[in-house]
């Protein structure tokens, strides 16, 4: 998604629920409980598929 910065912020804008099992450990994974909440995490292609597989579910900034 985003290569160009070494660091994006993801934060959670809707709910997990009614979402699939694999789409609520992702956003754990990610480090995302609940709407609001909000991480600072490296960026790699790792990071880069979590963030696409939840991607109706969080906002992505660069920072």
């Amino acid at each position: 998604m985003v290569k160009s910065c070494e660091m994006i912020k993801i934060t959670q804008v809707r709910s997990s629920i009614k979402k699939s099992k694999k789409q609520k450990a992702t956003l754990i994974a990610l480090g995302l409980r609940g709407i609001g909440k909000s991480v600072e995490k490296d960026v790699n292609d790792q990071i880069n598929g979590m963030v696409a597989k939840v991607s109706h579910l969080v906002k992505v900034e660069e920072v």
